[in-house]
């Protein structure tokens, strides 16, 4: 019977459930184990879903020492042999994954936004040159292969309870990071620390994005993001201009979303763009023609101006505000 492993991101772990959609493509119909390996973390939500949930001893690891960490996974290798090991393509992960492909002599393939099963074989499927085009790379003979997955690239609806086993994972960690995590720079340079992580565009389920169209009017979308509750964004036009960030990029080259709402300012809707978005259930786009691409995917489309918009938007938001704490 084939195995996946998958690698809980302690700042993700949200995401965890999802890569189960991965899995699932790569191994099609055949019968498959799926384990989850979680570092002082909660199961609960796991029980059920994975066949097998290998939790770390409290204590034995720092949830941020990838030396560690690939040492975890490199003896769960050894002791169940898994065709595919899958890790979040995060900043922790991307530091885990070559790590672990070179100890185990593995096949890694990073940046994964979609997997098909052709027969036997199977085509990876990643963002290459900057996010310009896609690239194909095909998998053939036995594993094992550790993937890199975009996260938000895939989703997974559950068939069914499964029976889970539980296993303490207690070996010693002998091989340690000297780096530390002590603290956390949000995306507009201010130093978090604690428990006050920045919040990552891909947990937002408003998001208000901006584009070439609105690169003077940026601040103003960082306050209508702000009253709607929900988190700003940018394209790779802003990102290579200096304005924004490039932590709050969407698309190839950036990240990929699933909000509630997306709404575009000014953006014209590059396929580079547009592959930053799955699953949004609701897509507002703003744009001064209504014949860019990323109207056509949209499901109100209002044309005009990026900087009237938001302004007349505040203004709807306060008024309506105001009238109710004066009714």
């Amino acid at each position: 019977m084939k195995r996946t492993c998958i690698f809980q991101d302690t700042d993700r772990p949200g995401s965890t459930p999802d890569l189960l959609g991965a899995a699932k493509k790569l191994h099609g119909d055949r019968r498959a184990e799926s384990h989850v390996v979680i570092i002082n973390g909660s199961i609960d939500e796991h029980l059920g879903v994975f066949n097998h949930i290998h939790r770390v001893a409290d204590g034995l690891v720092a949830e941020y020492d990838p030396k560690g960490l690939t040492q975890i996974l490199e003896n769960l290798q050894k002791d169940y042999g898994f065709d595919y090991i899958l890790i979040p393509d995060t900043n922790l992960g991307k530091m885990i994954a070559p790590r672990l492909a070179q100890r185990l002599e593995a096949g890694l393939v990073s940046g994964v936004t979609d997997i098909k099963r052709r027969g036997e074989d199977i085509e990876i499927r990643r963002p290459a040159f900057s996010g310009k085009i896609l690239e194909g790379i095909k998998i053939t003979g036995s594993g094992p292969v550790v993937l890199g997955l975009r996260p938000n690239a895939f989703d997974y609806t559950s068939t069914g309870r499964l029976k889970t086993t539980v296993s303490e994972y207690t070996t010693a960690v002998t091989t340690r990071s000297a780096v530390k995590r002590l603290r956390v720079a949000g995306s507009n340079g201010d130093i978090q620390t604690g428990g006050n992580k920045p919040r990552d565009i891909r947990d937002s389920e408003v998001i208000i994005a901006g584009g070439g169209g609105a690169k003077d009017h940026f601040t103003a979308l960082n306050k209508l993001a702000e009253a709607l509750g929900g988190t700003v964004a940018a394209s790779r036009k802003l990102v290579d201009q200096g304005i924004a960030p490039r932590a709050i990029q969407v698309g190839q080259s950036g990240k990929t979303v699933s909000p509630r709402l997306y709404m575009a300012i000014g953006i014209h809707g590059s396929m580079q763009h547009l592959a930053g978005l799955r699953q949004v259930d609701t897509l507002i786009s703003v744009n001064k023609t209504a014949h860019a691409p990323i109207c056509s995917l949209s499901d109100i489309v209002v044309q005009g101006d990026a900087g009237e918009f938001i302004r007349r938007l505040m203004e709807k938001i306060v008024n309506d505000r105001s009238g109710r704490k004066g009714s």
